[in-house]
């Protein structure tokens, strides 16, 4: 055998031992494995927490103004835009919620109530979550309170203890 003969015969086995090993790692094939949609639109926009796959999600949507908390709790109540629909958003937050208030508390918690029309203590957790985050955002977008304010509902039925966005 020849050198040259000898340097490939070692390659070739060397290859092969290389292989043989991965070929029986144990790692199978799996499905492809989804996530929600990523936010599309502008980078700043108005954010409103939507419910996909079970979990809120927020949605960014345009707005030339930075709207009061309390706007943006009434565009929450409206639902999904179709385009949102369409990614499988939904919301949990009844339409009957409009009209909202939203008051800022006097101590120096920070803290935000929002009364509204509609039942309090009837809303699922989901909603809460949604009215949470949403109205938190807004108010953190307006300057008027940080990200990590507790918000208190109030309807017709009482009152919901305070409770913090889950998302930080």
């Amino acid at each position: 055998m020849t050198g040259r003969r000898i340097v490939r015969a070692l390659l070739a086995a060397g290859l092969l031992l290389g292989t043989l090993p991965a070929a029986g790692c144990g790692v199978r094939p799996t499905a492809v494995i989804t996530g929600r949609p990523a936010v599309s639109g502008p980078a700043q926009g108005i954010g409103l927490y939507l419910v996909g796959q079970g979990e809120l999600a927020l949605v960014l949507r345009p707005a030339k103004a930075v709207p009061e908390p309390a706007a943006v709790l009434a565009l929450l109540a409206a639902g999904p835009e179709e385009n949102e629909r369409g990614q499988g958003l939904t919301s949990e937050v009844p339409a009957d919620l409009d009209p909202v208030t939203v008051m800022f508390t006097d101590d120096q918690s920070g803290g935000l109530t929002v009364r509204t029309a509609t039942a309090a203590r009837a809303l699922s957790v989901t909603a809460v979550d949604q009215i949470v985050c949403t109205v938190v955002d807004a108010a953190a977008q307006a300057g008027s309170t940080n990200s990590s304010a507790a918000v208190t509902i109030v309807g017709p039925d009482g009152a919901r203890p305070p409770r913090r966005c889950p998302i930080s």
